[in-house]
């Protein structure tokens, strides 16, 4: 009997929705970082060196996969950081903000 209580009273914390959403962004960055990094090292470095090109003396093999790739991955990190992910609280409780006993009421 206390069992069928506990599954009946059981409330999923909405705070793992919100992770699941954020874990999804992060595991989509790190694919199409992958993608960037791949396409540039292996799409422009799949050739004799003596054929490569060069920006700011890289090849640029490496200058577009390492180079932009890690400018790029930085900003859309910040980004994606400032405008899309939520702060939660981490309590062990999720409670609804409430003013603290010592804070003077207005």
């Amino acid at each position: 009997m206390q069992a069928d209580q506990q599954k009946n009273t059981y409330k999923p914390d909405p705070r793992f929705k919100i992770a699941h959403h954020e874990a999804k962004i992060g595991i989509a960055l790190a694919i199409f970082n992958f993608i960037w990094w791949f396409g540039f090292a292996y799409g422009l470095g799949n050739r004799p060196p003596e054929e490569y090109t060069y920006t700011f003396g890289l090849p640029n093999w490496f200058f577009y996969s390492c180079v932009i790739g890690f400018i790029l991955m930085s900003a859309l990190v910040i980004v994606i950081t400032k405008y899309f992910l939520k702060e939660i609280p981490l309590d062990a409780e999720p409670t609804e903000t409430q003013p603290k006993e010592d804070s003077p009421k207005l």
